[in-house]
């Protein structure tokens, strides 16, 4: 790829809205040092931290901070950027920037920073996408997957894999220029031996990717079931604290509730929803079909009961009504009363959790499952923070590879699903991507990064 060498400078301030001890202002492009001598009076040396007076046009003091200025291509970047660090009040920011547009920058869009920086060389597409997710991230563990993937494993995973087939492409290639020799150049060449090595590879990148992705993402878990069946007692416990409004009177709950809760570092995003029931309330009747409307974007539905009934006519229209591809556990409360035990059932192929909500006994049986049913691995060593994209791109490769596979016969065809599959390993780390993606990408980042 080559360096943009950008026309335009750009300003942003890269420290969060709002008052702080610190703030900065950030400028890349070519008239970086033309606005450091604007602001400051002369252009710091480079990779020096000097602490100056800033300036407006008329000399009056906005601050006095610090100043640091990288010469290209030794920056974040890869232009001359500035970097000026003030007190962080959110007018003195302003004031700040302002003077930098002044001076012939223009205000940054959302990640143009981090997309300069990804064109000019200094990060390819998966790290600069890993940027973002660093600063997004909701637990320690999607931190530390983010940062590998910022450092480059993800990447050097990706990129083993893309040698390794671009060198069995070639030699299948190879084949197709020799047709008249009477050789066969697939079993010689351990075509077939060579595939399964790098499909078993991509497996292990595959589920290192599936298992960032769900720190990145987490799990959209849906409570539903009659009123009074301890929904919002069920939520409480899972998020350790008193969230929803527990009351003996059915019909409580009028309205959908959504929290952020953690299970070993996976943000699990529960909501818990009104009771169904038949009811000539209004406002019931609102909260009613936000119930139905949230199940559209769960991935998981917990049906509760009370362990007293079991199951009745009224929870099996419930789970006809449920989306097919959404996940279904059966989870039979207050076996505190009904004389149940804690346990996990397999009934019917049907999973049934019986738990008590009330004084939580069995409630890490329904977390563990719930991880279980995520595809969670109780190991992060080696965990990429991964995105749908990639996902989808991992999966396209596989796909192509296991065509390749069966079409050993012919090598014009595996030659050809090795090239797809090389375009879609590629997408990842940006080597073939569309510039509207890339303007989908960049513009989820916030501005001043």
């Amino acid at each position: 790829m080559e360096n943009t060498n950008s026309i335009d400078t750009i300003a942003a301030i890269a420290t969060a809205s709002g008052a702080g001890g610190i703030g900065i202002v950030r400028v890349s492009g070519p008239s970086a040092r033309q606005i450091a001598i604007g602001v400051l009076g002369n252009c710091p040396a480079p990779r020096y931290a000097a602490y100056l007076d800033f300036k407006l046009a008329d000399g009056e003091l906005i601050d006095r901070g610090i100043a640091i200025f990288y010469s290209n291509p030794h920056s974040y970047t890869g232009e001359d950027v500035l970097e000026l660090q003030a007190h962080g009040g959110t007018a003195l920011m302003q004031i700040l920037l302002r003077r930098c547009i002044e001076l012939g920058a223009r205000q940054a869009a959302p990640g143009e920073f981090t997309r300069r920086a990804y064109l000019n060389d200094k990060l390819d597409l998966a790290q600069a996408e890993a940027v973002a997710d660093v600063i997004s991230a909701a637990t320690v563990e999607a931190a530390k997957s983010a940062v590998r993937s910022l450092s480059g494993e993800f990447s050097a995973r990706i990129n083993v894999l893309l040698l390794k087939l671009i060198d069995l492409r070639m030699f299948v290639e190879a084949c197709l220029d020799f047709p008249e020799e009477e050789i066969d150049f697939i079993t010689q060449g351990r075509v077939a031996e060579k595939l399964e090595a790098i499909k078993t590879e991509l497996a292990s990148v595959f589920a290192k990717a599936k298992q960032g992705s769900l720190l990145r993402e987490g799990i959209n878990v849906v409570l539903i079931g009659q009123p009074n069946v301890g929904k919002s007692s069920l939520m409480n416990q899972l998020a350790g604290e008193e969230i929803a409004i527990v009351t003996p009177i059915a019909g409580t709950t009028r309205d959908t509730i959504r929290n952020l809760i953690q299970i070993n570092g996976i943000p699990l995003h529960v909501i818990d929803t009104a009771g169904l029931r038949e009811t000539n309330d209004e406002v019931e009747k609102f909260g009613i079909a936000r119930t139905w409307r949230a199940t559209e974007t769960a991935s998981i539905a917990l049906l509760l009961l009370d362990a007293n009934h079991g199951i009745t006519d009224v929870e099996k229209l419930i789970l006809e009504r449920l989306p097919q591809e959404i996940s279904k556990i059966w989870v039979h409360n207050k076996i505190d009363v009904a004389n149940e035990v804690a346990d996990v059932k397999k009934i019917e192929n049907e999973t049934h959790i019986y738990l008590s909500a009330k004084t939580g006994l069995g409630v890490d049986l329904l977390k563990n499952y719930l991880l279980k049913l995520a595809g969670y691995q109780n190991n992060s060593e080696g965990v990429f923070m991964a995105r749908a994209r990639h996902l989808e791109a991992l999966a396209q490769v596989q796909m192509h590879l296991g065509i390749a596979g069966v079409k050993m016969n012919s090598a014009e065809l595996v030659a050809e699903e090795l090239r797809l599959a090389q375009d879609a390993l590629s997408s990842i780390t940006g080597e073939f991507t569309p510039d509207d993606l890339l303007g989908e990408i960049f513009s989820k980042f916030c501005i001043g990064k």
